[in-house]
């Protein structure tokens, strides 16, 4: 079974689907973890960043609080950071901002680090996770087919 690692810009279009892009493709990611042919990981960072972006979105209480329900109801595994993970992922940082992308953070490592980690691919909406990064395959939303 192949592993996917999704960043906050994909788990936020299962959430609420108002004002986003790629949906389809989104729905497709989806699809083929609950046919069993892939597995769907994520850092426990994104449960926050997803957070925020509900909050971005101006959502009322009622909606918010659904949209932030449906989160753990995904099929969807959170990977807390180990001392390990972390370390890969400063290094991680630290490589990306020498190269020139000085607004590639510690929490954008976070997803890329992870996909390493676990030999994923990173499936992102996020033009900054788009970056060629060592060893870890990246691909756009919008070129899941």
């Amino acid at each position: 079974m192949r592993k996917i690692v999704t960043d906050s810009s994909v788990i936020v279009k299962w959430l609420n689907r108002d004002n986003e892009s790629h949906l389809e493709e989104a729905d497709l990611i989806l699809q083929e973890v609950q046919s069993g042919k892939a597995a769907l990981l994520t850092p426990e960072l994104a449960k926050y960043e997803v957070g925020n972006a509900l909050l971005k979105k101006g959502l009322t209480q009622a909606q918010a609080f659904q949209s932030l329900g449906t989160i753990y109801s995904l099929p969807l595994q959170f990977v807390s950071e180990t001392e390990e993970l972390a370390a890969q992922t400063y290094q991680m940082a630290e490589e990306v901002r020498s190269e020139g992308n000085t607004k590639f953070t510690y929490y954008d490592a976070a997803f890329t680090a992870l996909a390493k980690q676990e030999n994923a691919v990173l499936i992102t909406d996020n033009p900054k996770h788009q970056a060629k990064i060592k060893n870890v395959k990246v691909l756009p939303l919008e070129r899941y087919k």
